[in-house]
């Protein structure tokens, strides 16, 4: 799985010129969100005139160069990094996305994805918009501006947020306004914070405390922040009963050390450890992670287990995003380039290995089969969530229901194909207690089929459907 992608807004009020310029600025917030998208990355800025934009296909230090971003003037922008979940990944799709249109410049970042994009689309195409990108994106952009030829910024992107179906997080400049709104059921996290000489707002609280800032608060679901004349206006445009929050967030995404939704991430994972070992204890000699995201779990599982923390496997951190494959021949190959394991940790030994996730099972089985040839003597899976049975239509990169080994496959089943001496999930009530939210305001859609918005093409019951109730 893959999360899609990472958005940013900066904005420093005093007048320039700043020791440490916004686009620059940006720029390390996204170094700290690259973990969301490794496929482009962008900046916007505005000088007060116009907007200056960089972006490009590869890492934020692939794309980006000191000498460019110093270059570009201005005290407010927003950035973003993607991992395409709607539309190609091609360069016309990097964002942010600029639209001109007689009034002046929007520019929008965007994480998440809409279930009714190509509706929208097919709307804006029949009234003569004209596309140059294929993502969910643009649609955005373009609904935006022509709500802002009709009505003030507030009352635009009321108009607009009624108008979609799914998940969004957004970072907007309507010239050099900075503008940030999170969805009616908050699917996606969104936070902002103080810097020393203005505000951030930014997918993770990680991407606040790289730039020394203070985290304030999450940006509530439904609210629209503006960012100008040196202070913080909200407008709670949509108040929902529930929430949605992704669980996979919690599980996988985030970095450990953010901040979502009051949920300092690291202790959620250490907690489903915890769970994991009391659901599913196992007689072993040591527990050991699936880095790198199974590795608070696994700390968590040893605590409570009593039984020995150990390595087995380690991660090579410098492979990069992509890396030749001759053939077929070399998947075992392409696996150890990605990780090798520890054989004088393993060897003779009964091991847990804790991993957050199993979607199509193929990883899961060289993994046990590296560490079984290691010389484990016996290898256990303990899985930091429940079976993924559906497909993610809200912005994870996730396996079509064909793919999903647990859509098909009874736990034996699949323990079976990854060839593990026992395999044990946590429940769904066991995860929703280690996250520390009530359950009606999480998302579980990939774990138990009830989407809490309308899916077209899904005949399963709905949990519950997303009303817009304007505040």
């Amino acid at each position: 799985m893959r999360e899609e992608c990472g958005v940013v807004g900066v904005v420093q009020f005093d007048e320039e010129p700043h020791p440490v310029p916004s686009a620059l600025r940006i720029y390390y917030a996204l170094y700290a969100l690259q973990h969301r998208g490794q496929e482009s990355a962008g900046v916007t800025v505005h000088d007060g005139r116009e907007p200056h934009t960089l972006k490009g296909m590869g890492l934020v230090p692939e794309v980006f160069n000191k000498d460019e971003l110093v270059g570009l003037k201005g005290n407010v922008g927003i950035g973003h990094v993607r991992y395409s979940t709607s539309g190609d990944s091609r360069i016309e799709n990097c964002q942010p996305f600029i639209v001109k249109y007689k009034s002046g410049n929007v520019a929008l970042a965007h994480n998440g994805n809409l279930v009714n994009s190509h509706d929208l689309r097919g709307q804006l195409e029949a009234e003569g918009h004209i596309f140059v990108a294929n993502s969910d994106t643009e649609v955005l952009a373009h609904l935006l501006v022509k709500e802002l030829l009709k009505h003030d910024p507030v009352d635009a992107v009321r108009n607009v947020i009624k108008q979609l179906n799914g998940s969004y997080s957004l970072t907007i400049l309507i010239d050099d306004i900075l503008m940030a709104v999170r969805d009616p059921v908050g699917f996606k996290p969104l936070c902002f914070g103080t810097i020393d000489s203005g505000y951030v707002v930014a997918s993770e609280s990680v991407a606040i405390d790289t730039l020394n800032g203070k985290l304030l608060r999450d940006v509530k679901p439904g609210e629209l922040l503006i960012f100008r004349d040196g202070e913080v206006e909200s407008y709670q445009l949509f108040d929902e009963k529930y929430c949605a929050h992704c669980v996979f967030e919690y599980v996988y995404f985030a970095r450990p050390d953010s901040i979502i939704d009051g949920q300092l991430v690291y202790k959620v994972r250490e907690r489903i450890g915890e769970r994991l070992a009391r659901e599913h204890p196992v007689d072993a000699d040591m527990v050991s992670p699936v880095p790198d995201s199974g590795i608070t779990s696994a700390i968590g599982y040893a605590k409570e287990s009593k039984i020995d923390y150990e390595e087995s496997l380690m991660k090579n951190r410098y492979i990069g995003r992509t890396f030749i494959l001759p053939g077929q021949a070399m998947r075992e190959t392409a696996v150890r380039l990605k990780m090798n394991t520890i054989g004088q940790n393993i060897k003779g030994k009964k091991v847990i290995l804790i991993d957050d996730s199993i979607v199509r099972g193929t990883t899961s089985r060289r993994i046990i089969d590296m560490v079984r040839n290691a010389g484990a003597t016996e290898v256990h899976a303990c899985i930091g969530s429940p079976p993924i049975i559906a497909p993610c239509y809200l912005g994870i990169d996730m396996a079509s229901r064909e793919e999903l080994i647990a859509a098909h496959k009874t736990i034996r089943g699949v323990e079976a194909v990854i060839d593990a001496d026992s395999l044990g999930y946590l429940s769904v009530d066991g995860l929703v207690e280690s996250i520390g939210i009530d359950r009606d305001n999480l998302c579980l859609g990939c774990l138990t089929g009830a989407y809490p918005v309308d899916i077209p093409g899904e005949d399963m019951c709905q949990r519950r459907q997303l009303k817009l109730n304007e505040f």
